[in-house]
């Protein structure tokens, strides 16, 4: 046994699940004498593919898995597959692994997955006996085996060169069979293809029919869409006037805004300035209050003074009457003390009087600022919602000019396309090739006035809808209707708060209903 320390790979596979026909081992022994090397040769079959890891085992005889190995040789892993002599081969164990009993053992070839593939006649290890010894035949009859196994090997050569040319010619009428059979199932396409085309053909021709019925309808259609398109190009002048008219407008109404704008910097500044008259009056009373104190306090000073000199009056008159002084000086006295508090009192009079006028002028100057400011803010309010009023319309007539105008171009190709189709029916009545049919038929989707060669279509003239449509529902409205009935019901796509007269879209309905609650609340 190799002395590679590895276990081959083994199973519990039974017997009842191995294929002992895949390996065939040949030139076996019915006993192998103890003591020398022995020789196992086998043979590979055609369906078998040996692996790296397969192996040769000896096995005694009646054992049950592939773990029941006595010893074992890694199989040789043949270089090419495909060379006869790769299917022979042999391997040698070595004299010191094997049994030294006498049990019957046998070989047996095991693949990588713990498989047996192929398995020997049962031999023994023992002794040569007399039993054994070969008979020696004489030489005639030696030449006379030879010859019959030189016939039977040419015969058996024979069968095989015979079933290789079989199997050539059997694989030869495979082929062929193969190629009848693609041949049988292209000819079945091709009249299912032939069949598909006649379908095709006589659909074409029907087709061919209705676009000849249908020929003086388009005509007619085509004097329509022309009639259609000048309307479309007056009624696109129209809304270029109307344009113009709104931009005319806008731009006043900016020119407004603009003076409304200086006219409020004017009340800015003269706000400014009565707020500096404000200031001044304010230190102007200021001033009052401070003299108006001082007054106060330069009478009381004088009260005092008087109950001086009345005390001193008192204490005069007394050391008059001590002194005997003539009473002419006192009443002199008296009669200046009595013309300067009438003096005094005189002057804080005028005073109040002065500073009741100053204030009543401050709150007059305040109310005329407060009303100026809420008169200003009012005129730019209305400006403003004057202003988004009027770019929502003008935004909405930008849209619909757009929109004209994308028809107009519409209208044009689709013109065109007819004049184009029309020249060339009638330089040719019949219509030979089905691919410019098919072209023809192909649908529009966008067209407005639908595909006039659609073959699903109907052969009467159908009524052209008018162009004349509302910008926000997209409501159909006659060509002849007012001016001030569809004005009326543009109106209605807009909304007016009833509180501060801000305009919202039929579509910010959520909103203006929360604008609205807003004032209620």
């Amino acid at each position: 046994m190799e002395e590679t320390g590895e276990e081959p790979p083994t199973s519990a596979v039974l017997l009842d699940h191995c294929h002992f026909s895949q390996i065939v081992f040949n030139n076996m022994e019915k006993f192998y004498i103890p003591g020398g090397d022995i020789i196992c040769h086998y043979t590979f079959s055609q369906h078998f593919i040996p692996r790296r890891k397969d192996w040769v085992g000896i096995f005694r005889v009646g054992w049950k898995t592939t773990r029941e190995y006595y010893t074992f040789m890694w199989a040789v892993l043949p270089t090419d597959l495909n060379s006869k002599s790769s299917f022979q081969q042999q391997v040698q164990f070595k004299a010191y692994y094997l049994p030294k009993d006498d049990e019957y053992y046998q070989f047996c070839y095991v693949d990588q997955d713990g498989v047996v593939r192929g398995a020997s006649v049962p031999f023994q290890f023992r002794p040569e006996s007399e039993e054994d010894i070969l008979v020696v035949s004489t030489q005639g009859e030696v030449e006379e085996i030879e010859q019959l196994n030189k016939e039977l090997r040419q015969q058996n050569q024979e069968l095989k060169d015979n079933c290789v040319n079989l199997q050539k010619q059997n694989s030869d009428m495979h082929g062929e069979l193969q190629k009848t059979q693609d041949l049988q199932e292209r000819l079945e396409s091709l009249t299912e293809i032939n069949k598909t085309l006649e379908q095709s053909v006589s659909v074409l021709k029907e087709e061919n029919e209705g676009l000849k019925v249908q020929k003086d309808c388009w005509e007619t259609e085509l004097l329509q869409l022309k009639v259609q398109n000048q309307n479309v190009v007056s009624e696109n002048e129209k809304m270029g006037v109307r344009l113009k008219n709104t931009l005319d407008h806008l731009d006043q109404l900016q020119a407004q805004i603009s003076l409304r704008e200086k006219e409020m910097e004017k009340l800015t500044q003269g706000d400014q300035d009565k707020a500096e008259q404000l200031e001044h009056l304010k230190k102007e009373n200021e001033q009052l209050l401070l003299s108006l104190t001082k007054q106060r306090e330069h009478q009381q000073k004088l009260e005092q003074t008087l109950e001086e000199m009345k005390q001193k009056e008192t204490e005069s008159a007394r050391k008059h009457q001590e002194l005997t002084r003539p009473r002419d000086k006192k009443a002199t006295v008296e009669k200046q003390l009595v013309q300067e508090v009438e003096r005094l009192k005189a002057k804080v009079e005028a005073g109040r009087a002065c500073f009741i006028e100053k204030y009543k002028e401050c709150q007059r100057l305040h109310k005329q600022i407060r009303q100026l400011k809420a008169a200003v803010l009012n005129q730019i309010s209305d400006l403003m919602k004057r202003l988004d009023k009027n770019k929502f319309l003008y935004q909405e007539l930008q849209k619909e000019k757009n929109r004209v105008e994308g028809e107009k171009d519409l209208l044009k190709r689709e013109n065109e396309r007819l004049l184009c189709y029309v020249c060339e029916d009638s330089d040719s009545d019949q219509l030979s090739n089905p691919a410019p049919v098919q072209e023809v038929v192909e649908e529009n989707t966008g067209l407005i006035f639908g595909n006039p060669y659609s073959a699903t279509q109907d052969t009467h003239v159908p009524s052209l809808p008018s162009i004349k449509k509302c910008p926000i529902c997209h409501g159909v409205f006659p060509d002849d209707v007012k001016e001030n009935i569809f004005e009326q019901h543009l109106q209605t796509h807009i909304l007016d708060c009833p509180y501060c007269d801000e305009v919202f879209s039929e579509a910010e309905r959520q909103v203006y209903d929360d604008h609205v609650f807003c004032h209620s609340l």
